[in-house]
């Protein structure tokens, strides 16, 4: 694991795991030792015993594509809640909660909008922690523009409308942690729309 950010709040972390270097984040309230790791999405024990570390006992799945479920089933026999939009929850092999847009997620004392961002897959979500600069996006945005839309499911112009209408609207300085990859910030990528949607992918 390697610390992005800490603070006399939380901690966050980050570790990249499986063949499609998937990024897996791990948020800690300071104050009562409660975590919530974002896709449990490959080599199950690893992803486990960080669990027991964090306080996990929630995973948040950004979508239901196989690279960011693969640890699912191990964490959930372990006792850990997997929360998923309804619209990809048939693409896990079991979960515990859907979750909607609007939802808050309170982990600890630290709180985390549920957004809606459709358009990778049906029921793709973003998570963004209230009184931070950090937007989690699996994903949907990217360093550059927008996930792929070619996976059954996927649509350009409705992962265009996400980004646009509830990704962008964050300030500048938001910074945008992706399911692969680099981070970036909503300032970086805004002036680049226009391009996206001319080129169409």
């Amino acid at each position: 694991m390697s610390i992005i950010f800490e603070n006399s709040d939380f901690v966050l972390d980050h570790v990249v795991v499986g063949p499609l270097a998937n990024n897996v984040f791990t948020i800690k309230c300071t104050q009562t030792g409660e975590g919530l790791l974002i896709d449990a999405a490959d080599e199950d024990e690893f992803l486990s015993d960080i669990c027991k570390e964090y306080g996990v006992r929630r995973v948040l799945t950004t979508h239901g594509h196989f690279d960011h479920i693969g640890a699912v089933a191990t964490l959930r026999d372990k006792g850990i809640e997997i929360w998923v939009h309804e619209l990809d929850s048939s693409q896990l092999p079991s979960y515990d909660l859907n979750v909607e847009h609007g939802k808050i997620i309170e982990v600890g004392k630290l709180k985390f909008d549920v957004i809606h961002t459709p358009g990778h897959t049906p029921g793709s979500l973003s998570l963004k922690l209230k009184n931070s600069p950090f937007l989690f996006t699996g994903d949907t945005l990217f360093p550059g523009g927008p996930g792929a839309t070619h996976f059954p499911g996927g649509d350009f112009t409705t992962i265009m409308d996400s980004i646009e209408s509830k990704l962008m609207v964050f300030d500048k300085e938001t910074i945008v942690l992706p399911g692969h990859g680099s981070s970036t910030t909503v300032g970086q990528e805004r002036p680049s729309i226009d391009a996206w949607a001319s080129r169409g992918w």
